[in-house]
């Protein structure tokens, strides 16, 4: 019982650090730009494509998957010139309904490029087996690796908000757009960077995904309603709120898939336990997050960074 709990515990950590690499670059966005970006998703989805088609193409998945970081990358810069500098000045309901042109037509191009069939991406050779955990506790070696991978990310991101001087705008941004721009600085650039930074962790994400999920078409979309939850959670603009509301929706959602119906059989006739079990465990993350705004209205950490 131990084992299973414990490898539960780690599939909830593995599913909250590619939470983060997503929900960063979107709270980010959202809390320095203040842009609901709906084609965040998409640059999630094109990064895992980028990596499947490398890996197929030269035989490498480590390269496949570098690859996509450049790709999404690129994506996220060339989205924020061509629309989302347009939007800036409209209110969130149009920057909703480009952005979720931007979903539609990412989905289709995708579609014409690679056909509809799901694409796979094999585990890299160096992570292909499983690590003895604890005595008895075997646990895939490419998941430790993705939760390695986020806690670096989680580093790196903390360092570059706390240490650099692209950090400090980031941080003034959030507080007040209008007196970074009256300092010099130049507020395009700087969204256009904000932006593609995003990208490139959403493309990360997807790469890091693909040996594990089918790489297809409006696979960005799911993902995309948990990582909105995360930064509701965390409080929007917050990396750390972003890190800590991914580990908790990522234990609590997995935690809840592998335990609710066992508990309600417990309570409840077999049937009834089975779909009320179901139910719940879908519900999880959202009751989670009512109990949050009820608390804190602007998350665990909205407003403190």
């Amino acid at each position: 019982m131990s084992s299973l709990v414990l490898e539960q515990v780690l599939n909830g950590l593995q599913l909250g650090v590619m939470l983060f690499m997503i929900a960063a670059g979107l709270t980010l966005v959202f809390g320095v730009m203040g842009v609901l970006n709906l084609a965040h998703g998409a640059l999630y989805m094109c990064g895992a494509f980028a990596a499947a088609f490398v890996a197929a193409e030269t035989g490498s998945v480590p390269l496949g998957i570098l690859a996509a970081l450049p790709v999404a990358a690129l994506l996220g810069f060339v989205i924020e010139r061509l629309v989302i500098a347009r939007l800036y000045a409209r209110d969130h309901l149009d920057q909703v309904l480009a952005t979720f042109g931007i979903v539609l037509f990412a989905n289709e191009m995708v579609r014409i490029l690679f056909g509809p069939r799901p694409l796979f991406l094999d585990v890299p050779a160096f992570a292909a087996g499983t690590v003895e955990v604890l005595p008895g506790t075997p646990y895939p070696a490419w998941r430790l690796a993705i939760i390695l991978a986020g806690l670096v990310v989680a580093g790196g991101l903390a360092l570059l908000i706390e240490r650099t001087r692209l950090g400090m705008l980031i941080r003034a941004g959030a507080q007040n757009r209008r007196m970074v721009a009256a300092l010099g600085v130049d507020i395009g650039r700087l969204y256009a960077v904000l932006f593609a930074l995003g990208g490139l962790l959403a493309g990360l994400a997807g790469a890091m995904a693909g040996p594990v999920l089918a790489v297809q078409v409006g696979m960005g979309e799911p993902v995309l309603i948990l990582a909105f939850v995360v930064i509701v959670i965390g409080g929007i603009g917050s990396v750390k709120g972003a890190f800590i509301g991914a580990i908790i929706v990522g234990l609590a959602d997995t935690l809840g898939r592998a335990y609710l119906p066992q508990l309600a059989r417990e309570l409840l006739p077999p049937a009834a336990a089975d779909q009320i079990g179901a139910a719940l465990a879908s519900m999880t993350i959202y009751l989670l997050m009512a109990v949050v705004l009820a608390i804190r209205p602007k998350g665990v950490f909205g407003g403190r960074d």
